[in-house]
């Protein structure tokens, strides 16, 4: 299976090995760069997948192996029938097994990172540390207005406009971030809504919003076996940081936040993500 020519101008000038491979039955698409201790880098609910992990991977890479698959439905991945706590648990073990992921950093951003932390609560996670990024159900969580609107036009009608004012309330400063590179940015915002025009991603994005939004209930975070650290941007409008207060006071783990972001600070500020990244890592070495 071939990639977009548009994905692939988002992954340009980075080394990486990109492949199809069959895990839990479901042809997942997976990209690598790098080499060192393994880290696993899971999207959130985005229709592009996994290529908008680059801004950050880019740096990432020159210390790490840096794994990068798209969800199942979600990218370049098939769908899956289901992506529930159980299917998705399989989904990952599969990953770990065949690219021989020994106890890898697992960074889980958004409505992913929810439905990782599902699994770190109801089974074993074989992770050195989990890294909850921006995830709504670690606390208390109800959808903004203008998100919940912003979407839904967007889901109706995926065209560069309705993009834009998509991105303009997940990003602290959309034009900024542009312009740190507006090659990639282009590449990034047309393969979004080529791949928001597709059936089967957009059952997957509809059914991550439904269920993946819902309070993880305290006693199953209680649970939650590996060591833990949560990451926001301090302006993120779509998952607002007094989620991750909540988490960290109720739970006991760490907080990091990058200032000056939204959303999504591996792609509006790389170098700061990475660099909270790394002091979250240098403790569990």
């Amino acid at each position: 299976m071939t990639s977009s020519p548009t994905r692939d101008r988002m992954l340009a000038g980075l080394p990486a090995t990109d492949r199809v491979l069959d895990l839990a039955g479901v042809a997942t698409r997976v990209w690598e760069a790098g080499d060192g201790p393994a880290i696993l880098l899971l999207h959130g609910a985005i229709e592009c997948g996994g290529a908008m992990w680059f801004p950050a991977a880019r740096l990432l890479a020159q210390r790490h192996r840096v794994v990068v698959p798209d969800i199942p439905g979600l990218g370049e991945s098939a769908p899956s029938p289901r992506l529930d706590v159980e299917t998705f648990a399989r989904w990952l073990v599969d990953l770990s097994t065949r690219l021989r992921l020994e106890r890898p950093v697992i960074v889980a951003h958004s409505l992913i990172g929810s439905l990782t932390t599902s699994v770190a609560a109801d089974r074993s996670l074989a992770a050195r540390h989990l890294v909850i990024y921006a995830a709504p159900a670690v606390g208390p969580y109800r959808m903004p207005p203008r998100l919940r609107y912003l979407a839904v036009r967007f889901a109706i009608r995926p065209t560069a406009g309705n993009a834009e004012r998509f991105d303009r309330f997940a990003l602290h400063d959309l034009d900024a971030t542009r312009r740190n590179d507006p090659a990639w940015f282009e590449a990034f915002e047309s393969y979004t809504v080529a791949r928001a025009r597709v059936p089967h991603v957009k059952r997957t994005m509809r059914r991550l919003v439904g269920s993946q939004v819902r309070r993880i209930p305290d006693p199953a975070l209680a649970r939650v076996g590996v060591p833990t650290t949560l990451l926001w941007g301090r302006h993120d409008r779509m998952v607002p940081v007094s989620v991750a207060h909540h988490a960290a006071a109720r739970h006991g783990w760490p907080l990091h936040v990058v200032d000056d972001a939204g959303h999504a600070p591996h792609i509006e500020r790389p170098e700061a993500f990475c660099a909270e990244l790394e002091a979250i890592m240098s403790v569990h070495r």
